[in-house]
């Protein structure tokens, strides 16, 4: 689907990083994140704010190629010591990310893995990045989380887009399980109008389109948690969510969908690298 505007992402990645901030101050920060078993609080801040420097030096230097994950690449990528200052490092990491980015513009080619070689790559990732590890922090500090509507669809649309991609699915032996002989699955958005999927599981490509059609297995939920069930954050026995017809086509997809385990790096996909 046609992504937001480069501004709208910037803007989201400052808003979402307030919002995560938020979520974790007064939160104890040595609590397991029940969706990254591997992390703590403090871990999955961490994560978040090192992969803002991480594409927002990218952007910046306009790097041909990936750029090392350390300090000696990447300025300010490790925090100073003690809990005090972390919240005021997530948000210097995001305003150098977003500086970067609005200053590059859309078009400015930059290495990426997956796509067109542009800023607007990063913009878009960031944001959805920041949202669902957003997602993470408020389940691990049992707090809400609501994501806004045209954000909550993109997310859901980029990582169909990711996961659909014909040259992920063919280097990608779960991902190449997708395909299928037409067997379709539909997501609707109870709170949302419009907010539909299609999906169809051909046998040479899966095929996404924003429709409402009636499918071998429907999934209902609201739109957050549509986002949330497809970044493999919410499970399909919430009582949140209502499936219509044949689940197993939907825990197929989810267990095949991983693109590394959900407590590792998620910038990229196994076959990117």
């Amino acid at each position: 689907m046609a992504p937001l505007d480069h501004e709208r992402y910037c803007a989201a990645i400052t808003t979402e990083t307030n919002l995560l901030r938020a979520t974790l101050r007064g939160a104890d920060l040595d609590r397991q994140v029940p969706t990254c078993p591997d992390w703590t609080l403090r871990q999955l801040a961490v994560h978040v704010g090192q992969a803002h420097r991480w594409a927002g030096e990218m952007v910046r230097i306009r790097a041909t190629d990936e750029l090392a994950e350390d300090d000696e690449h990447i300025p300010g990528f490790t925090p100073p010591p003690g809990d005090d200052v972390l919240d005021g490092w997530l948000a210097e990491g995001a305003e150098v990310l977003v500086a970067a980015l609005r200053e590059a513009g859309p078009e400015q080619e930059v290495w990426t893995w997956h796509g067109p070689h542009r800023a607007a790559f990063w913009s878009r990732r960031m944001a959805v990045e920041t949202l669902v590890h957003r997602a993470d922090a408020a389940l691990g500090a049992e707090r809400p989380y609501a994501a806004e509507a045209d954000l909550a669809a993109d997310g859901l649309d980029e990582w169909l887009d990711l996961v659909t991609d014909p040259e992920q699915v063919a280097g990608d032996p779960e991902l190449h399980e997708l395909l299928g002989t037409g067997q379709t699955l539909h997501l609707h958005a109870t709170d949302v109008p419009g907010a539909e999927w299609l999906i169809v599981r051909g046998p040479e490509r899966i095929e996404v389109r924003r429709d409402h059609a009636k499918a071998d297995v429907a999934l209902r939920a609201s739109l957050t948690d549509l986002l949330l069930v497809f970044q493999r954050r919410l499970p399909l026995d919430s009582e949140r969510l209502e499936i219509l017809g044949d689940r197993a086509l939907l825990d197929h997809w989810l267990e095949r969908t991983r693109f590394g385990s959900s407590e590792e790096d998620e910038e990229q996909p196994p076959a990117a690298g």
